[in-house]
């Protein structure tokens, strides 16, 4: 498997001196982010620091006051619809199938139904959701909905995704068994991540390269490598390296 510093042969996206205000205060300053090619990244930092509007502008729903965001070196600033974003509650549609739901992406494209089920339902397996296609969201688990929602995601967006806290509402057996998942799947997929999360552990399991972002105004005052490869263990969790990892970011933190 590819180490950090390969991954960052090739950029995907890069944010360049955002900063985005409201009511004439700033939120964000000058971010700067780069996120290589199949690399997983997490964005760590105390609530109303500014993570969730440095994901709006980025996915284009915000426009920035100053600043640039690029994709494979294309400058998509307030373009919406050019990067996957996966908020932090799954969004399921409860009078859809679950097929229907993860289609979604693909009808609004213009697909035809029947096209867009079939390619929906060509991942089914691959994302853990074999024999929920005629289910309706009601009908899954917590961890079956934020497959499902993950999924749709991918459909979405195969180059790159946002994934704002996507486990934070499961209990903590279903979110250890989510990271297993995840980190197994983001293995076998070309896909690249920004996850926000608050949650150290997290971070410091799924990710690559983990930004700490202080404020306010929010801006990104660390940089940690994690040079650990993936995917990464129950072992991990309880390793020297790992607590290393968390006593460093505790610092940074406080």
């Amino acid at each position: 498997m590819p180490t950090y510093r390969s991954k960052m042969d090739k950029i995907k996206l890069e944010t360049q001196n955002i900063s985005k205000g409201f009511a004439g205060e700033l939120t964000i300053k000058d971010i700067n982010i780069r996120l290589g090619e199949k690399e997983l990244v997490s964005l760590l930092g105390v609530s109303g620091i500014g993570k969730s509007t440095l994901f709006n502008v980025i996915a284009g729903v915000l426009t920035p006051d100053s600043g640039r965001v690029l994709l494979n070196a294309q400058d998509i600033t307030g373009q919406a619809g050019k990067v996957s974003y996966m908020q932090q509650k799954d969004l399921m549609q409860p009078h859809l199938t679950v097929l229907d739901n993860v289609a979604l992406p693909l009808f609004i494209r213009g697909v035809k139904k029947s096209q867009a089920r079939e390619e929906a339902f060509s991942h089914f397996k691959e994302f853990g959701l074999e024999g929920a296609e005629k289910k309706y969201p009601a009908q899954l688990s917590g961890g079956m909905r934020q497959r499902a929602a993950l999924l749709r995601t991918y459909m979405f967006s195969r180059d790159v995704a946002l994934f704002d806290e996507p486990f934070s509402a499961l209990d903590a057996i279903t979110k250890s068994s989510m990271h297993r998942w995840y980190l197994d799947l983001m293995g076998r997929i070309d896909m690249s991540a920004l996850f926000i999360t608050h949650d150290i552990d997290e971070a410091i399991l799924l990710s690559d390269r983990v930004y700490i972002m202080t404020g306010p105004p929010g801006r990104l005052a660390h940089e940690i490598i994690i040079d650990t490869l993936r995917p990464r263990g129950e072992e991990f969790r309880i390793s020297d390296a790992f607590m290393g990892y968390k006593r460093q970011i505790i610092k940074l933190l406080s």
